[in-house]
Order: structure tokens, then sequence, then C-alpha cells
């Protein structure tokens, strides 16, 4: 199966950094073909522009974004790996789907409604965030967060969500033990999922 791994934390050394190797290391191991676009890495533009979208309409792609979409076309499964910032999706990977997962190419609307566009490809999201699951549980967020990004996202373009692992109470004090944990409930779900 051919991956496609969209990642998006600044920091090299951080723990969704080692979430990203785990993954990965985990598809390779089973003989999977993974691509990763490491967003920040790549000094992904996320503001969707007025040329852009004109751009789009005329049918003229800008390269950034026609490159983006070329990895996403390949791919049978893509898995998004970002922390949650305020809520919600940091900016880089927020302008990521509002440029790449444009009209057109990852939807369309006909007469019988939304045409999801990128049917048969699967997806897998991986969050962290600061705030203990308990919290964000009892708020609803951990809900709200698999309803806007899981269905609002994923599901709207046709990718069908596979699974979506939210891990809190991360930060940089995170203990050792509970860091192994996570990292091997990681490849537990991603050995699971892909044979």
């Amino acid at each position: 199966m051919k991956h496609l791994v969209v990642y998006a934390h600044p920091h090299p050394d951080s723990f969704n950094h080692a979430i990203l190797e785990t993954a990965v290391n985990a598809l390779e191991a089973k003989g999977h073909e993974v691509v990763v676009r490491d967003l920040y890495a790549l000094d992904f533009q996320p503001v969707l522009k007025p040329q852009d979208t004109a751009a789009m309409k005329s049918g003229d792609i800008p390269d950034d974004i026609r490159t983006e979409q070329k990895f996403i076309t390949q791919a049978d499964i893509i898995t998004f790996i970002y922390p949650i910032w305020w809520t919600g999706l940091p900016a880089i990977i927020k302008g990521y789907v509002d440029r790449v997962f444009s009209y057109g190419y990852a939807y369309a609307y006909g007469e019988e409604g939304i045409i999801q566009l990128l049917k048969g490809k699967k997806g897998l999201i991986i969050n962290t965030h600061g705030t203990p699951k308990e919290i964000y549980d009892q708020m609803g967020m951990t809900a709200g967060l698999k309803i806007t990004s899981d269905i609002g996202i994923f599901d709207f373009t046709g990718i069908e969500p596979l699974e979506h692992l939210l891990f809190g109470n991360v930060s940089e004090t995170l203990e050792e033990a509970v860091r192994k944990d996570i990292l091997r409930q990681i490849e537990e779900t991603i050995n699971s999922l892909f044979k």
C-alpha cells in the first residue's frame, strides 16, 4: 500500500516527531511505501490567496498545490499527524487542507449534492494535546475534534476514516513510561489496521 503522511510540527525534537518516526517505521517494517510531507520543513505556504482561487478556477493550479495533490492522488492511505492547538488544527495544516483539498479536486457539487472525489482512500489521524484527555472528553472536545476532522475533512471528500487517536496531557515533561506507552499504542494501531 502507498501511504502519504502529512506531518505538522515546527520542532524536529518534538514528541509529535517521535510519533511520526514510530508510524513510518511500523509501516515500512510491513513493506508499505511511505511518503512524508513535513509541512514545516517544506515551508508550505498555508494562506489561500485570491490568486490561488482565480488560478484554480481557470484550470491553472499553482505548482505547490499541484505537487501535494499528486501525492494525495497516488496514496491509498492518508495519515495526518499534528498537535491540537487552541482546540483545532495548527494553521499550517489547516491551510494545507484549505489549499490542497480544493473544490474540483477533493470535492464538487452536483444535482445530488456533494460529490466526493477522493473515494477509495482511507485516512488515519494522530493528535496530541496538552489538556488532560478526561477534560476534553467531558467538555465534548474529543467528539468535536473527531467530527470536524474525520467527518468534516476526510468523510466529506470521500476518504474513509479508519481511526483517530487523540493523546492528552502531552507536554515537554511527559514521563518516559507514558511516552513509550503512547508510541506502543500507535505501533499496535498501525499493525492492526495495515497488514
